[in-house]
C-alpha cells in the first residue's frame, strides 16, 4: 500500500468528513469523533509538538488505555516524521526505563495519573525525557513537575502554530514516505531485554490491507478496541487496518466495563486472544449451573445439536432439512440469546490468535454461528502471515499463506517467512536483526511446524523450546512443552501450565488453577477455602486436576510424535503466575528459563520423587508493595498410557 497513515486519515476525513472515526464511552456514554474532527484534531497536536521541538525520525513514547485522543498523537507524530512507540499501559515503572534510554526518547504522551507516576519515578534513570503531556487531567491539578502539561495546552499551542504557519502540517506529511519508519514495538522478552522491531508505513499497510482483502473488510465493520495498544496485535486491528478499511473503532470506559461495552457495540469484526475466548465461555458456564433444571436441559439438549451441525453449517458443508431446523429452534431458544450474551451476536469474522486454542472451545463457538478463525503472525512480520479461509476453520491448523506471503521449512523444522510486512530491522542491535532475517529475505520465526496435505500451516511449538527426553523407557522422544501445556490450559479449571522435561528421564508440570472457574466449583460441592493458596492445596482440587492431567496424557499417548511427552508428575503453584513478579511477559507468555530458576526447589522436588515441598516466594502488590507467600505443596504421580501402537 503505497500511502503513510496521516495521508489514510486526511483521504477519509476528505472523502467522508461527517462519518464516524473513533468512539468513546465517557460516564456511561458514547462520545464519537468524525474522521474530520479527527483530522483537526491531528494537525493541531502536530503543530503542537513541532512547537515543542518534535523532530522527523525522533521517538515519541505513548503510554495507556485504546482511547482517541491517544491514537490521535500516534497520528500527529506520524505526520511529522515522527516514531510512536507504544508501551504496555500495565507495566511496571522500571520496565519503560529500558525502551525510553535505548530509543532515546524526549517526548511522552500517556493516558493519565497512574502513567505520569511511572515516568515520573523513572526520570532520574531517564535522563532525555524532557516533556511529558497527559491526556485525563484527573488527580494531576496540583503537579507541578519541569515539561509536565496537559494534552489540551498542546492544542492550544498548536493552534498558535497553525494559525502563523498555516501551511506546515500538509507540507510535513507530504515530505513523509511509504518505506519512512511508522512505528517502533518492543518485542514482550522472553528472555533479556526487550528488542524494538522497527516497521515502515508500507509494511503495516500493505499487511493491513491483505487481510482486508482476505476477509472483505469494508468501512461498515464495527470494531472494539480492548487489548493493550502496545501489542503489534491490536495495533494492527485498531489502527492500521482502520485506517486502511475506514471502519468504526470504539474505546472502552475502562478494564472493568469490556463485556457490558462489548454487548452495546455489538462488533462485526473482531480479535481476541484464546484467553478471552475462555474467559467468556467459563462466566456462561458457571451461569448456566446456577440454572434450573429445564433450562439445563435445554442448554443440554441443544448444544448437543449445535455440536453435530453447527461447525459443518459454518463451513458450508450439506445439512439435513431436519437438522437444519433443529439448529434454526436452537437458534431462537439458545445460540441467539447467548451470542448476545456475549456480545458477540453481530460478528462477521472474529479471529484468535498468540496461543493454541482448545478444539472443544474452537468448536464450541463456531457451532454456536459465530464464525471463530485462526491466524498466524508476529511482531516481526506485521502479524498477517497465514489466515483461515471461512469455510475452512479448523482447531489444529493456523490458516494458509495470505497475498505475498511465502513459506518454507529449514532442515531442523523451523518455520522461515517471506513477506511484504517483514520488520525493517531491531533497533540497535544489527547482530539480531542479522539473526532473524537472511540475505533474502527470509525471517527465522523460531516456530517449529510443518504444511499439512491441506496446504495449512501447523505449529509444534517454538523451535529453541523442542527438546529430548533422556534416560527412562521413553529415551529419545520428542518434547514439546508448549503443545503440553496448550492442552492442559484447554481444561476450564486450568489458567497456566509450565511443563519440563528437556534433558529428562519424564515430564513434569507446574499448574496455575483458575481461581473464578475452580472457586465455583468448590463453592458448588460446598468446599470452604480462605483465598487461593489454600483453595490450590485441596486434596478435592489436586483430584480434579489430575484427571485433566491423564486426559492429556491420554491424547499424547495417540500422539506418535509427542507420546514421550506425557506428565508423570505434577504440583499446583501456590500462587499464580504474574507478570509483576517477572513470570510472564506482557501479553502473557510463560517465562520458561527465570521459572525454572526461581522455583528451582520445587523442580528438583518433582524429580527427586518428594511428596511435599515447601516454598517462600517474594511477590509485588499492585500498589506496589511487596510480601511474601508461602506453602507447603503436594505432589502428585499421574497415570500415563502406551503410545498408540505399544502394547500396554
Amino acid at each position: 500500500m503505497q500511502t503513510t497513515f496521516p495521508r489514510l486519515m486526511l483521504d477519509h476525513a476528505q472523502q467522508r468528513p461527517q462519518a464516524p472515526a473513533l468512539r468513546e464511552k465517557s460516564y456511561g456514554i458514547w462520545q464519537t469523533l468524525s474522521w474530520a474532527d479527527l483530522a483537526t484534531l491531528v494537525r493541531q497536536l502536530a503543530c503542537g509538538m513541532a512547537e515543542a521541538g518534535v523532530a522527523r525520525g525522533e521517538h515519541v513514547v505513548v503510554v495507556g488505555e485504546n482511547r482517541p485522543r491517544l491514537y490521535a498523537a500516534m497520528l500527529a507524530a506520524q505526520s511529522l516524521g515522527a516514531v510512536p512507540v507504544p508501551l504496555y499501559q500495565d507495566a511496571v515503572a522500571t520496565e519503560f526505563v529500558f525502551p525510553i534510554n535505548n530509543a532515546e526518547v524526549r517526548f511522552a504522551v500517556v493516558e493519565d495519573q497512574e502513567q505520569v507516576d511511572k515516568l515520573l519515578e523513572i526520570r532520574e534513570q531517564c535522563p532525555r525525557l524532557e516533556r511529558l503531556w497527559f491526556d485525563d487531567p484527573r488527580g494531576l491539578r496540583k503537579y507541578d513537575e519541569p515539561g509536565l502539561a496537559a494534552l489540551d495546552a498542546l492544542i492550544e499551542a498548536g493552534k498558535a502554530r497553525q494559525a502563523r504557519d498555516p501551511g506546515f502540517f500538509d507540507a510535513e506529511v507530504a515530505r513523509s514516505q511509504p518505506q519512512d519508519v511508522a512505528a517502533m514495538f518492543f518485542t514482550s522478552g522472553t528472555t533479556g531485554n526487550p528488542k524494538g522491531v522497527v516497521h515502515t508505513h508500507f509494511t503495516l499497510l500493505d499487511r493491513a490491507n491483505a487481510g482486508k482483502v482476505f476477509d472483505k473488510l469494508t468501512e461498515r465493520e464495527e470494531v472494539l478496541a480492548y487489548l493493550p495498544p502496545a501489542w503489534i496485535g491490536q495495533n494492527i486491528f485498531s489502527y492500521a487496518q482502520w485506517l486502511a478499511c475506514g471502519y468504526v473503532v470504539n474505546c472502552p470506559e475502562s478494564n472493568a466495563t469490556v463485556t457490558i461495552d462489548l454487548k452495546e457495540v455489538g462488533p462485526t469484526y473482531y480479535f481476541a486472544p484464546p484467553r478471552i475466548f475462555e474467559g467468556l465461555l467459563t462466566s456462561v458456564m458457571i451461569r448456566m449451573e446456577d440454572a434450573g433444571a429445564f433450562k439445563k436441559w435445554l442448554f443440554k439438549t441443544f448444544m448437543a445439536v449445535a455440536r453435530r451441525v453447527g461447525p459443518a453449517r459454518m463451513d458450508g458443508k450439506p445439512v439435513s432439512a431436519f437438522d437444519r431446523l433443529l439448529w434454526q429452534l436452537g437458534d431462537l431458544f439458545i445460540y441467539g440469546p447467548l451470542r448476545n450474551t456475549l456480545g458477540l451476536s453481530r460478528v462477521r469474522v472474529a479471529y484468535t490468535a498468540g496461543e493454541a486454542i482448545g478444539p472443544d472451545l474452537f468448536t464450541f463457538y463456531r457451532s454456536i454461528g459465530i464464525n471463530l478463525k485462526q491466524l498466524y503472525g508476529s511482531t516481526e512480520t506485521a502479524v498477517f502471515v497465514c489466515l483461515q479461509p471461512d469455510n475452512q476453520a479448523r482447531a489444529d491448523t493456523v490458516g494458509v499463506p495470505i497475498q505475498g506471503v511465502e513459506i518454507k521449512l529449514a532442515d531442523s523444522g523451523e518455520i522461515l517467512v517471506k513477506s511484504p510486512g517483514l520488520l525493517k530491522e531491531y533497533y540497535k542491535n544489527p547482530a539480531a536483526t542479522a539473526e532473524v532475517l537472511t540475505p533474502e529475505g527470509w525471517y527465522h520465526t523460531g516456530d517449529a511446524g510443518f504444511i499439512d496435505a491441506g496446504g495449512h500451516l501447523k505449529i509444534i511449538d517454538r523451535a529453541k523450546d523442542v527438546g529430548r527426553i533422556v534416560g527412562g523407557p521413553n529415551d529419545g522422544a520428542m518434547f514439546a512443552p508448549k503443545y503440553v501445556e496448550n492442552k492442559l490450559k484447554f481444561f476450564p479449571h486450568i489458567k497456566e501450565a509450565v511443563a519440563f522435561g528437556d534433558q529428562r528421564d519424564r515430564v513434569c508440570a507446574f499448574i496455575n488453577i483458575d481461581f473464578e472457574a475452580v472457586g465455583n466449583w468448590a463453592e458448588k460441592r460446598n468446599l470452604p477455602y480462605a483465598g487461593y493458596t489454600d483453595l490450590a492445596q485441596k486434596p478435592e482440587v489436586y483430584q480434579l486436576i489430575r484427571e485433566c492431567v491423564e486426559q492429556v496424557n491420554a491424547d499424547l499417548a495417540q500422539d506418535k510424535l509427542l507420546a514421550g511427552s506425557q506428565i508423570s508428575r505434577f504440583l499446583v503453584l501456590h500462587k499464580e503466575l504474574d507478570a509483576d513478579d517477572g513470570e510472564m511477559t506482557r501479553t502473557r507468555k510463560v517465562k520458561r528459563g527465570y521459572i525454572n530458576d526461581k522455583y528451582r526447589v520445587l523442580v528438583e522436588a518433582l524429580y527427586d520423587g518428594r511428596t511435599e515441598q515447601f516454598i517462600e516466594t517474594a511477590v509485588k502488590f499492585e500498589d506496589g508493595r511487596t510480601g511474601s507467600i508461602s506453602a507447603t505443596l503436594k505432589i502428585i504421580d499421574t497415570k500415563t498410557y502406551p503410545a498408540m501402537g505399544q502394547a500396554a
